[in-house]
């Protein structure tokens, strides 16, 4: 029997606990609605589309219960972060919605929001510290990796060379998912992994490090990449080099990645439920503004879903088309 089928089960375990364990239902019909405070939403280049997503529906919700909101984007600069934070605090914000800037350069910023008396709900990225975000809730990056591998390893055979795709260094979230593709990946002694290389969350740069790694390495099988703009740039390395059999896997769930999914460039990604993530923050900003009560848990997982040629027309951006 397959590796696969045996890891199966414990993953459904480990999804419906990590369900289970949710404090509250983001679009919650008894979330206390706001008056005209404001909240400011602070985030990383609308460029990529899941930091669009993410302000976008953080936004929505937010003048949806009635608050002022502020939308910022600090372009994965921490100085620039900070001014933010200094921004925020200079107009009395209620508090702040915050996909950060790097998990240990962010933590002064969010800290000196606490000490003005503003509670920072982090998205998304977690920072190198508790008890100083009221909350951090992210995808759970790890359990999202170990089903983008899973189908990786079915997709190769579970044998063949490959390539992995490594995010930003200074990213929990790249570390986490490397360790999850590696954790299941590791089980299988004849997939050979010929490349790892960060390719800094950029397609650009993705596409550059496809081809050199092309060129030492032909006759590779596949590539698992620990985002979908990264896998983006290693299909059209693949394409270019008229290499169309070899398999992508991304992890993030864009509607670029999906569009190739339906094109058969791109062979899976890991949907994370940027737009969920984002409500719930800010219904838990609102319930704290509004009666004082902070989330249960300060870090709280929301889990992933794979996305393949079967299921990708149930999904629109960052989330299923049914919620």
């Amino acid at each position: 029997m397959s590796k696969l089928k045996h890891l199966f089960i414990p993953i459904l375990l480990l999804v419906a606990l990590t369900v289970a364990a949710f404090p509250m239902a983001a679009q919650s019909s008894d979330v206390p609605e706001g008056n005209g405070e404001l909240i400011v939403i602070i985030t990383p280049s609308h460029d990529n589309p899941f930091f669009k997503s993410e302000a976008d529906a953080a936004q929505a919700r937010a003048e949806e219960l009635g608050y002022e909101t502020l939308v910022l984007i600090h372009d994965d600069d921490a100085a620039l972060q900070d001014q933010h934070f200094d921004t925020a605090i200079a107009r009395g914000a209620a508090a702040i919605i915050l996909d950060n800037a790097g998990a240990d350069a962010s933590i002064a910023a969010v800290q000196k929001a606490k000490d003005a008396g503003i509670p920072t709900f982090l998205i998304d990225r977690e920072i190198n510290s508790t008890g100083d975000a009221m909350a951090q809730i992210v995808s759970d990056n790890y359990q999202g990796a170990t089903l983008g591998a899973e189908e990786f390893v079915r997709l190769m055979g579970e044998e063949g060379q490959y390539v992995e795709l490594l995010g930003r260094e200074t990213d929990t979230n790249a570390h986490i998912r490397s360790q999850g593709y590696n954790d299941i990946i590791g089980q299988y002694p004849d997939m050979e992994l010929v490349a790892t290389q960060s390719a800094n969350w950029s397609q650009t740069e993705a596409f550059d490090v496809m081809q050199t790694i092309i060129q030492a390495n032909p006759d590779i099988k596949g590539v698992i990449s620990g985002n979908d703009t990264m896998a983006l740039g290693a299909a059209a390395a693949l394409q270019a080099a008229g290499m169309t059999d070899v398999f992508v896997v991304g992890f993030d769930g864009s509607p670029d990645v999906m569009e190739a999914i339906r094109q058969g460039t791109i062979q899976a990604t890991v949907l994370q439920p940027a737009a969920y993530i984002a409500e719930l923050a800010v219904e838990q900003a609102s319930v704290y503004i509004q009666t004082g009560e902070a989330p249960a848990e300060e870090k709280q997982s929301v889990p992933c879903e794979l996305i393949v040629p079967e299921n990708v027309d149930e999904y629109g951006i960052f989330a299923r088309l049914d919620e």
